[in-house]
C-alpha cells in the first residue's frame, strides 16, 4: 500500500488521483499553467476540491484555457457565465480571470512564454521542501509573496501569497510531498529527465 501526503482525503477517489498524477509535478506549458492561475484564483475562499469539482466546467466556460479567447470575452460571455452552475458565479472572479487572461498575454509577450517568467521565481529549478509532519507546512513563503507582488504590479487579481504558494505547489516549482509519500522522489527523480534551462533559454515548452 502507498504512502501518501496527510493533508489527502483518502475517501475521495478523484483527490487521490490529482495527488498521484498532477500536484508537484513541473508545468512547463503555457496553457496548463493558465488553467492553474485560474483554477487556483477561483479558489480564494474555498477549498481545493471544490474546485476539482468544477475542473472540467471551467474547462468547458473558458474554451479549454486558451488565454487568448478568455482575454477576448466581453459582457454577454459574463452574463453566460454567470449563469453557469457549473463554475462558482462570483462576479469578481469571473472578470478577474478574464482580466488575468489579459495579463498573461502581456508577460507573454515580454518573457516569450508565461513559464519563462514564472519560473525564474525559483531560479528555473523546483524547491524540494522537507516534510515531516504537520508544522512543515507553510501557507506562504518569501517567494510566494514576491510573486503574488509581481503579479499584482502586473495586474493580476485574486492571487495573493497563500493562493501564489499553493499555485507554486501544484504545478511543481516547489516540491511539498510529504518526505514518507511515495510521489515524492518519483517527481524529484523525473528532474534529470526535465531541461529546466530551456525555460529561460527558449521559453515554453510543452511537455
Amino acid at each position: 500500500m502507498c504512502t501518501r501526503c496527510m493533508w489527502l482525503d483518502l475517501s475521495k477517489e478523484d483527490y487521490i488521483h490529482y495527488h498521484d498524477q498532477e500536484w508537484g509535478v513541473p508545468v512547463l506549458d503555457d496553457r496548463t499553467l493558465f488553467e492553474f492561475i485560474t483554477l487556483e484564483s477561483a479558489q480564494a475562499g474555498l477549498s481545493w476540491y471544490t474546485i476539482l469539482k468544477k475542473r472540467a466546467a471551467y474547462k468547458t466556460a473558458f474554451a479549454q484555457f486558451d488565454v487568448k479567447h478568455v482575454a477576448a470575452m466581453g459582457e454577454q460571455d459574463l452574463i453566460k457565465l454567470m449563469n453557469n452552475t457549473g463554475i462558482v458565479r462570483n462576479e469578481k472572479k469571473i472578470q478577474a480571470t478574464i482580466n488575468n487572461a489579459k495579463a498573461f498575454i502581456e508577460i507573454q509577450r515580454s518573457h516569450g512564454s508565461f513559464a519563462s517568467y514564472q519560473w525564474q521565481f525559483v531560479n528555473y529549478f523546483p524547491i524540494v521542501n522537507q516534510i515531516m509532519s504537520k508544522i512543515d507546512y507553510h501557507s506562504q513563503s518569501e517567494l510566494s509573496v514576491a510573486f503574488a507582488k509581481d503579479l499584482k504590479q502586473r495586474g493580476f487579481k485574486f492571487l495573493g501569497p497563500t493562493t501564489v504558494y499553493a499555485h507554486m505547489q501544484a504545478c511543481g516549482m516547489i516540491n511539498d510531498h510529504d518526505n514518507r509519500c511515495f510521489r515524492k522522489q518519483q517527481i524529484i527523480d523525473s528532474y534529470k529527465n526535465i531541461d529546466f534551462a530551456a525555460i529561460k533559454s527558449r521559453g515554453c515548452l510543452s511537455l
